[in-house]
């Protein structure tokens, strides 16, 4: 009998957003399919993509990714434009995209782009309800990071010694 080759259930994550956890408070992660061309396809697999200035909003009961930098490759054909900043519109259900925008709604909240992974041979978008940090507030987050570094450097010192 044929070996079938199994497909890798684990995701992989083409590029993440860094500031996003340092900007804001994440509430909730959701995550959806993207509608793609196909010279999007060829260039997110190089790695060409920017979504750490990205956001989603909807427009007409459908929501869609923006701000999304897919940089196109040099050997693509010239007969047809590609645009690196288009609007790119998301998979969800009905219900999905109403709870969303009821949720965005609410002052203070908005829907960023956390990171882009594949599922399979599918790009999926995860993304997350999010809320505006404070000065203060990045400082206090600033400063529990380097109390948990030093934490760490005392733990590894101290079963050294022992």
């Amino acid at each position: 009998m044929l070996n079938k080759k199994k497909h890798n259930l684990k995701s992989s994550t083409i590029c993440v957003n860094k500031k996003a956890h340092y900007n804001y408070f994440i509430e909730e992660v959701f995550q959806s399919g993207l509608v793609l061309k196909g010279w999007e396809i060829k260039s997110i697999r190089l790695g060409k993509i920017n979504i750490s200035e990205s956001y989603i909003s909807n427009y007409s009961h459908e929501m869609y990714l923006c701000n999304a930098i897919i940089e196109p490759l040099n050997t693509i054909s010239n007969h047809f434009p590609c645009d690196p900043v288009r609007k790119r519109k998301l998979l969800l259900h009905k219900n999905e995209m109403n709870y969303l925008s009821i949720k965005k709604n609410k002052i203070g909240y908005t829907l960023i782009a956390l990171s882009l992974l594949w599922k399979k041979s599918w790009c999926k978008l995860s993304f997350g309800l999010a809320k505006g940090k404070n000065k203060i507030d990045k400082r206090n987050a600033d400063k529990q990071n380097t109390w948990k570094k030093e934490k760490l450097k005392i733990l590894k010192k101290t079963k050294i010694i022992c």
